[in-house]
Formats: structure tokens, sequence, C-alpha cells
């Protein structure tokens, strides 16, 4: 049986694949057999990854909101654009809980020309920048042109005194996020350029799914019990993930739900996070 994948690529069902990553959602085994024995029955040859994908997500949603809402990830990690503005403030987020300091959003002058960094970051006297690739599409990775490309303006930056955290200090590191995939040559050019890399899945068993699940830090698009255009309401307000919407609930309310429906979505809220 073949699939057709976003790019419209056929490539081969990869059953064992769909079943990690049901697991991956907390689902436990009946729940799991269930949803596969669905998701078999529905197969035809050349059937989109997205609508095995969706029926996926709607069975979960049936069982629990929260097992859906860990499977929709990847999915609400993407909902974060379409230009990146939010994947950038929810990577300092992400920074922040592993105790950084950081500053999104700024222009600074280097040897040669002026740049604009995405997130600067500080922990123990030592400051990095950071450069957020996001892809709106799934299939899509980052090559080594991107690393190539940020190097040059890492160089300009590193080791100029600028007005950073409290005093003149100046970058000292380079850090490149995708929300998708490194290509290979781009992981080996990060390697040998002395580059920190973080996507998806790299580096193996800490990338950014892992560290968003260790860390329960979930963007508040995760969540199954608000519409789109709620979700995009709380981004504007600066809400941008689970844990900050448990910490200031008043927004639910200011965005104007129904206390029925602010306790539905507080209780998703809580249980993701537990």
């Amino acid at each position: 049986m073949k699939v057709t994948k976003f790019s419209g690529e056929l490539v081969h069902f990869e059953r064992e694949k769909l079943k990690n990553s049901l697991l991956k959602s907390g689902a436990n085994d009946k729940i799991i057999s269930q949803v596969m024995h669905e998701i078999e029955k529905a197969l035809y040859e050349g059937i989109p990854t997205k609508k095995i994908y969706k029926l996926a997500f709607q069975l979960l949603k049936s069982f629990s909101n929260v097992h859906a809402a860990r499977y929709n990830l990847r999915t609400a990690i993407q909902d974060l654009g379409p230009a990146g503005f939010y994947f950038e403030k929810y990577i300092a987020k992400l920074f922040e809980f592993e105790g950084f300091q950081t500053i999104t959003n700024l222009i600074l002058d280097g040897k040669c020309v002026s740049h604009e960094v995405d997130v600067v970051i500080k922990l123990d006297n030592q400051i990095a920048m950071i450069e957020c690739k996001f892809h709106g599409n799934q299939d899509a990775k980052t090559d080594v042109k991107v690393p190539m490309y940020i190097l040059s303006r890492f160089n300009d930056l590193k080791g100029k005194k600028a007005h950073l955290f409290n005093e003149n200090e100046s970058i000292e590191k380079c850090w490149i996020i995708s929300n998708n995939r490194f290509t290979e040559d781009a992981v080996k050019f990060g390697l040998c350029c002395d580059l920190h890399l973080l996507s998806w899945d790299y580096p193996f068993e800490n990338g950014l799914k892992n560290k968003i699940d260790s860390y329960q830090m979930y963007p508040v698009t995760c969540l199954t019990t608000l519409t789109r255009l709620e979700k995009d309401k709380l981004l504007m307000q600066d809400i941008i993930t689970v844990k900050d919407l448990l910490k200031k609930p008043i927004w639910l309310s200011k965005v104007g739900l129904s206390s029925n429906r602010i306790n539905n979505i507080l209780k998703e809220a809580s249980e993701l996070c537990n």
C-alpha cells in the first residue's frame, strides 16, 4: 500500500511509524489498537498522509482531548506561523524554561552591516544568538545554504559590543532552530563550524519534540477545545504556551468565551501539563 505525502511523493505506508506516533500521544494499547483498526479499514492506494493524520486525530479526540493535543503537536507548531513570528516567541519561552534570559526581535550592528536577530539568550554570562527557520510545509527541510548564510551573519556580529541585557556585551555562540528537519549536509556543516542546531528530531532524543514533551511546554495552538480564531486572539496577547494560559486564565473571558467552555479548556490544559 502506497500513500501520498504532502509533497505529492508516493511512499510505502509505514504501519509502525503511525503506531509509534499514536504511542507518543500517551494513548494506551487498547486505544491505539482501535485507532489503527479504523485507519486500516479506511486505507486505499495513494491515500494522502494528510487524510490519515486527520482521521487519526479525530479518532484520538473521541477518546481523549489530551491524546489528540499531543498527537497534534507538529501541526500546532506550524500554527505559530504563517511567518513564524510566534514561533520565535515560542522558542524564547522554551529557553526561558531552561533558565536563560531572552530578548526577541533585535536589530544589531555588526562589524560591517546591521542584522535582524530573532532571539538572543544569556546564561552564566555567555550570550548566543538564535536564528529560527520556520517552515509551513511539513516536508520542507532546512538545507546547507541556511547555516552557511547564518554563519556569515554570526561572524559579522561575533565579538561586537552591544547593549543587550545589562551592559555592553557581545554574542559568542550561534543557534539555528527549525520546526522541521535539517538535511544531512546542513548538520555536517553545523557541526564543522560549531553551530548549535535544533530541529524537530535533531539532536537524536533531544530534538524540539523531545524537549517540548519533557518540559510540557506545549504551544497554546495544541488545545483541541479552542478554535483557530480563539488561538490567534490568545497569541496576540502573548499567551504563547499552555502554561501561559494556566497562569492567566482571565484571557479566556476577555476573548468572549462562556464559563462552560472555559472550564473545558482549562481541564484540557491542566491535563496536558500534568
